[in-house]
């Protein structure tokens, strides 16, 4: 574990940490232990609005940040991921500690992804450039991409650092300001990511960051008049609230990446093997607490009980445990109120009808753990069919024709991600072109890069991130 005291537990505001306005501090827990970890400063509508002033000093033309070149802009991200890399292991340590994922998954997945979205970024700084366009007459015509001002970012606990970085790359890339409010179950990477900011060297003001609880802080961040932009990921309940407060305060503009409810479709011809890895990787990653989950998986009847049986196979041998042993693949849910969602979700598919393979249970000695779950002869009327589970539950469906399951798949408020497993190159283009996902893919699943734009369609949110 890190000695905290190397951590600042403060709200960071003009390169500076500050108590809250109110003297407030909310708790954040291992979810592992139940232990208690720190106390942080609870920050609210008045350390938010003093963000967003230093955030608008920092824009102002003539400051620092302002007269700072392309170029340089584009050197201060390249020395940030060589922060990163210096501390990737004090930062995979706090982001288990905080979440519970396994720490391995943590420095080899998040942290990267992190590394490289920062690398891939701070290339782009210098090469945003505008165009000539020949108009009508004797006149010069041309456009310009410009800065939109003070960005607001608020951040989910799935994967607090990787989507912190995800907002804040491209928006320090193009020259924005930033106030940053992390998910209050999470905010230890976040803040460590204060120091390191004011390390490399940006001017203050540019990044602020405000823990603190959604309905206060996150609502003071979403209703600012003086913020021109909202970036947030997390549930579609909370992304219509933003998306309203936004159109009632200035009109600013809003990127959502919301839930999902994710389709992965498994034809007869698919190299079996890598469909039931790719599925159960798709669906217990993270301990199944991903936006992006295969929590639909349809199954070409002709091989449906060989993949179910090779799944469940997969599910019993998944460790799940302490995340910071090197042979654990699931650790704890978040928290209480998610834990118990999912095992509400769990007994819904029993009671309706659904066959539990196996799992089904929280591990009784240990906690917030829960046994990787999977479920077959589920149908679409069911809860754990239509709902977000984001749990280590794994429902199978069948489905006997292209056609039927191109239905059955877009049959969904949401549109987030897809995937399909398939040899033949027809048939994955055209249920590619089909399916109503703002990502497919083909004969993999998670391929998230930081070159390629990623969001959804219908209620998993508008926009793009990256």
């Amino acid at each position: 574990p890190i000695p905290l005291p190397l951590l600042s537990l403060q709200i960071f505001i003009n390169n500076e940490w500050h108590e809250s306005t109110s003297g407030k501090k909310f708790p954040t827990y291992n979810p592992s232990t139940l232990e208690k970890i720190c106390d942080i400063e609870e920050g609210d509508k008045p350390d938010v609005d003093n963000a967003v002033e230093a955030a608008k000093a920092a824009f102002q033309r003539g400051a620092p940040w302002r007269q700072m070149d392309a170029l340089s802009r584009g050197r201060l991200l390249h020395k940030l991921a060589d922060l990163l890399e210096r501390d990737r292991v004090i930062l995979a340590t706090l982001e288990t500690m905080d979440t519970g994922k396994p720490f391995l998954q943590a420095y080899f997945i998040d942290l990267e992804g992190c590394i490289k979205t920062l690398r891939y970024y701070a290339g782009w700084a210098d090469k945003i450039q505008g165009r000539t366009i020949p108009v009508d007459e004797n006149f010069v015509c041309f456009t310009r991409h410009e800065p939109m001002g003070v960005c607001g970012a608020i951040t989910p606990w799935n994967f607090p650092l990787l989507m912190l970085i995800w907002k804040m790359a491209p928006a320090l890339c193009c020259g924005n300001t930033l106030v940053i409010k992390p998910a209050e179950q999470t905010p230890l990477t976040s803040l460590y990511i204060g120091s390191l900011i004011k390390e490399v060297g940006f001017p203050p003001g540019v990044v602020n960051i405000v823990p603190g609880y959604g309905p206060t802080a996150g609502a003071a961040i979403s209703t600012h008049h003086s913020i021109d932009k909202i970036a947030f990921t997390g549930s579609t309940k909370v992304g219509k609230l933003i998306k309203e407060a936004a159109s009632k305060s200035n009109l600013k503009r809003v990127t959502l990446e919301l839930g999902g409810k994710n389709p992965c479709i498994v034809c007869a011809d698919a190299d079996l093997d890598l469909a039931v890895e790719c599925a159960h990787q798709g669906v217990f990653f993270n301990q199944g607490q991903c936006c992006t989950a295969a929590s639909r998986v349809f199954v070409e009847e002709q091989i449906y009980p060989e993949f179910v049986k090779r799944s469940v196979e997969y599910a019993k041998k998944r460790l799940v445990g302490d995340p910071f042993d090197a042979r654990t693949e699931q650790g704890p849910q978040i928290d209480q109120k998610q834990f118990d969602k999912i095992l509400e979700l769990i007994e819904s598919g029993k009671k309706e009808g659904a066959k539990l393979e196996c799992g089904g249970l929280a591990i009784e000695d240990r906690g917030l753990f829960i046994k990787p779950t999977v479920f077959s002869d589920v149908t679409d009327n069911m809860r754990i069919a239509k709902e977000e589970i984001f749990g280590p539950v794994q429902p199978i469906m069948k489905f006997k024709s292209i056609e039927e399951v191109i239905r059955r798949a877009n049959s969904t408020e949401y549109g987030l991600t897809a995937a399909v497993f398939t040899k033949n190159l027809d048939r994955a283009l055209t249920l590619a072109s089909a399916l109503q996902s703002g990502t497919v893919w083909i004969n993999c699943y998670n391929a998230l890069y930081a070159q390629a734009p990623f969001g959804g369609f219908k209620m998993s949110g508008n926009g793009r991130e990256l």
